[in-house]
């Protein structure tokens, strides 16, 4: 069996195989791993409204770039861990949280004054 080399087109096959979901973080407490929230609307098939379904995905993040509440996009990847197979491709918007320290000596400046 002869192995065919990797060229420009097979890698670009493989990556337009692969499903790109946008969501928002929900949490970062694992080591470089992110879990993302997806949300889609479908039809209720009997009843015929609009409801809101969402999903929680882990995807891996390597860089530590995503924060809870950052809406990112996450691309399907080959398996990582037991439920890890997507992965962090961009952060669309960040969140508009500040970090506990500056939320803290704004805090303290209150107090005191």
């Amino acid at each position: 069996m002869s192995a065919t080399p990797a060229t420009p087109e097979t890698t670009e096959k493989a990556a337009a195989r692969r499903t790109r979901k946008t969501g928002k973080v929900t949490s970062n407490k694992m080591e470089k791993t992110v879990a993302v929230e997806v949300i889609r609307i479908v039809k209720h098939g009997r009843y015929g409204r609009y409801v809101r379904r969402s999903k929680t995905f882990l995807a891996d993040d390597r860089v530590f770039k995503c924060q809870p509440g950052d809406v990112v996009e996450i691309e399907e990847t080959r398996p990582l861990s037991a439920r890890k197979r997507w992965r962090v491709k961009a952060v669309i918007t960040r969140s508009g949280r500040t970090g506990p320290a500056v939320a803290d000596l704004k805090a303290a400046d209150v107090e005191s004054a």
